[in-house]
């Protein structure tokens, strides 16, 4: 069995031009057309069984329609698990993750760079507090984003800051970063964030991290902690999954990252 926990897919009404304008700022083509149905046919190719969508809220209007769209998932696709999403501009949080947990949804995403609010911004941190309290996960770009590249909003010393804050629990973090903690920030990975109650993911980062550091990054932070991902469309499931089975991981650390870990966080 295979889980992606990071993937992206938008209403087939909107999806061309968004994944158009999304292929331009970040100068890269995708490999779905961003629909839900691409999305499962780029999962049969790969032999992927289930995947989570992480979609971003980037103005605080678009809270409602991004919502229901993550819920419509939920109900219309066994093998898609769509996550929901808030703006950290957003008026009445509390009411709003409830709101998101009354709908069913199992986690929320931040993306600080599309946001345009620092990872240790006080209004992410309430969201974060928010969040926990109300046992949501929360999946957070970390580090560099390829089409919007400085300033960088989720840094591992500042994620690393606001971990400490929230003071995680060890035996169940909710909180998932994605890209290997820190998209190109993988040193600062090492030295901040290797060994805190977080997940981290893979998502557009095989094949791009040194396959000795990445091993490194598993063996010290513990296989247990880890999340397969693609970041699909911008990452191609069949190549980071082949990719992923290329690396000298053992069986026990394989199943781990491939779907024991997201298993038990999906609860299905």
């Amino acid at each position: 069995m295979t889980i992606d926990f990071h993937t992206h897919i938008f209403p087939d009404k909107i999806a061309p031009a968004t994944i158009a304008h999304l292929e331009k700022i970040g100068g890269i083509p995708a490999h779905t057309n961003g629909t839900a149905q691409d999305l499962l046919r780029s999962m049969d190719e790969a032999g992927i069984d289930r995947s989570v969508v992480l979609p971003v809220v980037t103005k605080p209007s678009q809270f409602d329609s991004i919502n229901r769209f993550a819920a419509q998932i939920n109900q219309e696709h066994d093998r898609l698990i769509s996550f929901g999403g808030i703006h950290p501009d957003n008026d009445d949080i509390e009411a709003k993750l409830d709101f998101i947990v009354a709908s069913g949804l199992k986690g929320i995403k931040l993306h600080p760079d599309y946001q345009g609010v620092f990872i240790d911004d006080e209004r992410n941190v309430r969201i974060l507090r928010e969040a926990l309290r109300r046992n949501l996960y929360v999946v957070i770009h970390a580090g560099i984003d390829i089409g919007l590249p400085d300033p960088v909003h989720c840094t591992p010393a500042r994620t690393a800051a606001v971990l400490n804050e929230l003071k995680t629990d060890p035996d169940d973090p909710r909180i998932v970063l994605a890209h290997v903690g820190g998209w190109r920030m993988w040193d600062d990975v090492e030295t901040y964030l290797v060994g805190k109650a977080v997940y981290l993911d893979l998502a557009f980062s095989l094949g791009q991290i040194d396959n000795e550091q990445l091993l490194r990054i598993i063996r010290r932070h513990g296989a247990e902690r880890i999340l397969f991902a693609s970041d699909s469309p911008w990452g191609n499931q069949q190549a980071d999954r082949q990719c992923f089975e290329s690396l000298p991981l053992t069986q026990d650390e394989r199943d781990f990252i491939a779907w024991k870990n997201a298993k038990m966080m999906l609860g299905d």
